[in-house]
Order: structure tokens, then sequence, then C-alpha cells
């Protein structure tokens, strides 16, 4: 069977103010051209299928077209509900969509339920796990203390259950939007951590053929079997080297699995420059990015006057404009978001408290801390589902 894997479409996301959607209703015909092309039997997407929980209706006119066009092409389309999407909007109607075959795996509950496909050598079994949130699923789950792998390890364990009793052969895809060990993070994720931690063992998925995963936005292959897609379209300048990409998967007979990157169409290309304001609209070797979006980080020891519309005239598309003066090596950097740069919320709070009496947080106060971000982050995630 060969599958297309995909995820973190994001649907109605911009880019530093840029509009996205006509890049993303251009990769979204790509992917159908794809499906055709190359006999894809079954496409996967791995949640993160909009932006925000309640997206913008032209974002939910292009996911409209999408499911159209995937259905006119007769073939299966398993899809979960991620981080960003609210999973009871994804899922409304999912069960009339499944009749032309777009099933919207959106339900925890429903973990241990797959659906099956089959080819000449039998069925493929798909597990739809959506995103679990685990302050929200730890009573579904039977699990004390909410926590990533603690919910991730009971929906699998569901999972391994129901494929225990199908028949002998029978191979098996889960789906899944986690932040597993070993991902490379981008700046664009929404940021998952619970309990100070974010990520969880890829040893959780052991058991199953092909787990095809979302959340993070660069491609990569974590083992054989397990496997991101990315995005299929650059949402940070974090992600200039990446290249964007779906998985077209061949999943044999016995099992095995071959896979190789289908390059999805790039709108603009992405440029990082750094240096000295008046180096950067003189530097020759810059010429190949007068085209791209640009990320441009100053370094003049003194803000010079008008940097953006001055880099504009030879950077048309300049997007992001960065300070990091020079400094003397024993010049202190007073730079304030230099100061936060890569810091958790938990690390800037314990930062605060040793600032303001003089020692950081013990082990209990830093549980307390801890314990205080994940209140706040579950209700943010139960507002989003009630709005």
């Amino acid at each position: 069977m060969r599958l297309l894997h995909t995820s973190d479409w994001h649907l109605g996301r911009a880019f530093h103010r840029v509009s996205m959607l006509g890049a993303q209703a251009e990769f979204i015909g790509h992917l159908v051209t794809t499906v055709r092309e190359h006999d894809v039997d079954a496409v996967v997407v791995s949640g993160d299928v909009y932006d925000r929980a309640v997206p913008p209706l032209a974002a939910v006119e292009l996911f409209d077209d999408a499911l159209h066009r995937l259905a006119d092409l007769g073939v299966p389309t398993v899809m979960i509900s991620g981080n960003h999407d609210s999973a009871r909007r994804l899922g409304v109607g999912a069960g009339l969509i499944g009749r032309a075959g777009i099933h919207l795996c959106t339900d925890p509950s429903a973990a241990g339920m797959p659906v099956i496909l089959a080819d000449e050598h039998g069925d493929v079994a798909f597990y739809g796990l959506p995103y679990l949130e685990p302050a929200l699923v730890k009573d579904e789950f039977g699990v004390e203390k909410p926590g990533h792998e603690a919910v991730l390890a009971a929906a699998m364990d569901r999972v391994r259950a129901d494929l225990a009793t199908r028949a002998p052969g029978t191979r098996s895809v889960v789906l899944a939007h986690a932040f597993v060990t070993g991902g490379e993070v981008s700046d664009s994720e929404r940021d998952i951590t619970v309990g100070g931690v974010a990520s969880v063992p890829a040893a959780v998925f052991d058991g199953v053929d092909y787990v095809a995963l979302g959340h993070l936005h660069g491609c990569q292959t974590l083992t054989e079997r397990v496997r991101y897609s990315g995005s299929p379209l650059a949402y940070s300048f974090s992600e200039t080297t990446h290249r964007k990409s779906m998985w077209l998967v061949d999943l044999d007979a016995d099992g095995s699995v071959a896979a190789e990157r289908i390059d999805c169409p790039v709108p603009r290309p992405l440029a990082r420059i750094r240096g000295r304001l008046e180096e950067l609209l003189a530097d020759p070797a810059l010429a190949p990015h007068e085209a791209a979006w640009v990320e441009a980080t100053l370094t003049d020891p003194v803000r010079p006057a008008d940097p953006m519309a001055r880099l504009a005239e030879r950077f048309p598309h300049t997007l992001s404009l960065v300070f990091d003066p020079e400094r003397a090596a024993d010049e202190p950097d007073v730079s304030y978001a230099r100061r936060l740069a890569d810091r958790s919320d938990q690390q800037i709070a314990e930062d605060f408290v040793a600032h303001v009496r003089g020692a950081g947080p013990d082990a209990d106060e830093q549980a307390v801390l801890r314990d205080a971000f994940d209140a706040v982050r579950a209700d943010q995630a139960v507002r989003e589902v009630a709005r």
C-alpha cells in the first residue's frame, strides 16, 4: 500500500503578516497532483490542519476545497487533529464525511478503533491518535499524573490490544501529533511542555509498522518506521534551511517500509542575513537573496536611521529586522531579548525569583512553578475547546 504522509498545514497562518493562503492553496493542488501521479492508495494528515481553534473563513473554505478534491480522487484520507486545531470543530460531520472516504479522527476515546483499508495483500489498520492534551484526557486513559508519555503510552496500549485481535498479517499505521525525543524543533511550533517535559520516547510506538508524526515542522526520520513529514511551508525564519516535503511511503506485504521525499512548492525562498547595514546594502554575495523573504540582523554599534526602508530598497521582501549590536568582549549584554532567547517560561520565572531574593527556587518551589504553568496552559486548552 502506498501512503502519502503530510501534516502541519496550518491553514490560515500568516508569515510575518504576509498571508499564506495562496501558497497553501498551491500546496493543496500539489498534494492532489501527487496523489494522482504517484498512484497513492491513502493519504495521512497528522494534525494541525488549521493554525488556530477558530480559523478564519478563508481557511475553512480552503479546507472544504481540499476535502472535495481528495474525495473526488477516490483515494481514502485519514486525518487527525493537532494541538492548534479544535478537535471538536474539526470532527463535526466526521461520520458523514467518512462515507466519502475522508476519515477525521479527533476523538481520544476512539484511539483503539482503526480505519481499515485493504489492498491485494490484506488489511491495513490506521489508528488516528489526535493530539492528547494530558490534562484533558488523563481520566479517559486512567492516568494518575498527566504527562505526554503517560497518555500516549495508554493510547498505544489500546492500539496494540486492538491489533492483537486482528487477522494475522494485518499491517498497522499510527498517526500521532507529539514531540518525540530526537526531533529537531523550530520557532514556529507551539510549546506543549507538561511538568517540565515536552518529548516522549520513540519506543512508545513500538509494535506497529509505520508511525506518521506531526507537530515538528522539519521533515525528519527518527527511525525507518517513525517519521515526521514536517510542514509543507515555512512558517518561521528558523526553517530557512528546511527542505519542505511529504513522505511517499510504500508499506509492503510483510510490513516493511520504504520511503522517499516529495518536495513541496516554495512560494518564495527564505534568507537570513547579518552584518552592518552598509555592508548588507553593498555586499554582492547577497544578490541571490534580493528576491527572498529576508530576516536581517543588524550589528551596527549604533542603530542606523531608517534601516527597514533602506534595506527594502535592495531587499524588497524584508519581513523581519533584528538588532544585535557589536559589543566589546568585556561589555555586558544588556539586550533583554537576548537574555530571554531560547529560555522557557519556567526558566524565566526561576530567573526572576533569583533576581528578587538573591537565590533561585528550591526543588519544591520549582514544582509549584511547573504546576502553575501547566494549569495555565491546560486552562487555555479548555477555553479553546469551549470557544
